[in-house]
């Protein structure tokens, strides 16, 4: 039956289909619907959270446009199937970017596990590894049994001291650097595979230089515990902002049957490939493949990372916005903007340049007082809009302190307006993570 309806509400809110931005509760309203074919009789329904909202939606009008329904894509998919790999209420229990994120989130894996297989092989040959090639190639053989097999004590001392270098490394990035991930988690998240590529390079090096064997393995463990260091907590983060529904729980374990499945796929294909005399038989042949591997995984890492899309506003999603605002007197929408958002370049090599700590009075005169150490996430964002002001309306013919007195009066009178656009267009305003650099930059050359 087809029902029209007609919506009161006691407090507005915006239907929008990016459900991360929805609240968490919405306060009561209530939804009138009368049948068609009963014109004087109505049904009245309060709802008071926003997962009662959907359902009642679904379910009462199905022929309005107020719920979108993104399941439609997967419908041919067997229900056995889907509650296998997805999690339970998807697609309304996770946000919008997690289908596509996950689906090529497959290849990056499967093509990650390949370069694994034949990273590891070249290593076991290293080790003069006694075998086959297709036993070489078992990427599943922990380094601690292959010291068994050769019954070496001093390769088993060999591997822990190597173990233990690359813990080390992940202890660094944990202690030094654990406040850099919620800023800008598919950053350091890319990084990480840039990282951890390095290492396998040197894992690869190993079988022209066996006589360099620990120092070389030494290294490529390093790096790639660096790199581990760099990926696990960005992961955690992404995995967090797919869990609209506070079910992080599921969606790891979800996310864990993907990495599963692709981790078969990529150790078959790797065994497969180091099956291939062409392959095995020529050390710039095997390069070569682990060379196209890799970049294809980077590549596909690369687009999975660029489906995603925050709603909470880092230092660069700030700069796209402010720069927006500023010459175009609007801001862009949420997938607009993590589009333009540039995951490659480190925040502190983006122009204009922005550095903090630097006062007034320093800048005048050299000397440094004063600082921002400590400044709130809004003082921040009025800082940025500020700098960019200046930069686009930058005149040397101009004297300084007008400029920077023009500059106040632009940021008091169009600042309201900005945070307005930024709230309308779904931008979490209560989530806006900016953060003042510890240590103070110092830069010779002028900048604004």
């Amino acid at each position: 039956m087809a029902y029209a309806s007609r919506l009161s509400c006691h407090q507005s809110f915006t239907n929008d289909s990016r459900r991360n931005i929805l609240p968490a509760k919405i306060e009561r309203f209530q939804i009138f619907c009368n049948s068609s074919g009963a014109e004087d009789q109505f049904s009245e329904y309060v709802v008071e959270s926003d997962s009662q909202i959907r359902t009642i939606l679904e379910e009462y009008m199905p022929e309005t446009n107020v719920s979108v329904n993104r399941d439609s894509e997967l419908l041919w998919l067997p229900k056995t199937i889907k509650d296998f790999i997805l999690p339970s209420g998807f697609p309304d229990s996770v946000s919008d970017d997690y289908l596509e994120y996950i689906l090529l989130q497959f290849p990056t894996n499967v093509t990650g596990w390949i370069c694994h297989t034949l990273v590891t092989s070249s290593l076991l040959k290293a080790r003069s590894f006694s075998g086959t090639t297709a036993a070489a190639s078992a990427a599943a053989i922990s380094w601690m049994i292959v010291c068994a097999k050769v019954r070496s004590i001093s390769c088993v001392c060999r591997w822990v001291s190597k173990g233990g270098i690359g813990s080390v490394g992940r202890l660094l990035i944990g202690g030094r650097f654990g406040n850099l991930f919620d800023d800008d988690p598919k950053q350091w998240r890319l990084y990480a595979d840039f990282i951890g590529s390095t290492g396998s390079i040197f894992d690869l090096s190993t079988q022209l230089y066996p006589a360099y064997f620990l120092p070389l393995a030494s290294l490529g463990n390093l790096a790639k515990a660096v790199g581990r260091g760099l990926r696990d907590p960005s992961f955690r983060v992404i995995q967090n902002h797919f869990a609209i529904s506070g079910n992080l729980g599921e969606v790891s374990a979800k996310e864990e049957v993907w990495e599963v499945a692709a981790e078969l796929v990529g150790l078959s294909l790797g065994i497969l490939a180091l099956d291939t005399p062409g392959i095995t038989s020529s050390y710039p042949m095997f390069v070569s493949t682990w060379l196209v591997m890799r970049l294809l995984h980077l590549w596909f890492r690369y687009l999975s990372l660029s489906v995603l899309r925050f709603n909470t506003i880092n230092l660069k999603r700030a700069r796209i916005l402010v720069d927006s605002h500023i010459l175009y007197d609007k801001v862009p929408g949420i997938s607009d903007c993590n589009r333009m958002e540039n995951i490659l370049v480190w925040e502190k090599f983006i122009r204009p340049r922005i550095i903090f700590d630097v006062s007034l009075d320093e800048m005048v005169t050299g000397k440094r007082r004063g600082s921002m150490e400590g400044a709130t996430s809004l003082s921040v964002l009025r800082s940025v809009w500020q700098s960019y002001w200046l930069h686009q309306n930058w005149n040397n013919s101009v004297d300084m302190f007008e400029q920077l007195g023009q500059s106040l009066i632009e940021l008091n009178n169009k600042f309201d307006d900005f945070m307005l656009q930024i709230e309308e267009a779904g931008w979490n305003t209560n989530q806006i993570s900016l953060k003042v650099p510890k240590e103070i930059l110092i830069q010779e050359n002028q900048v604004v």
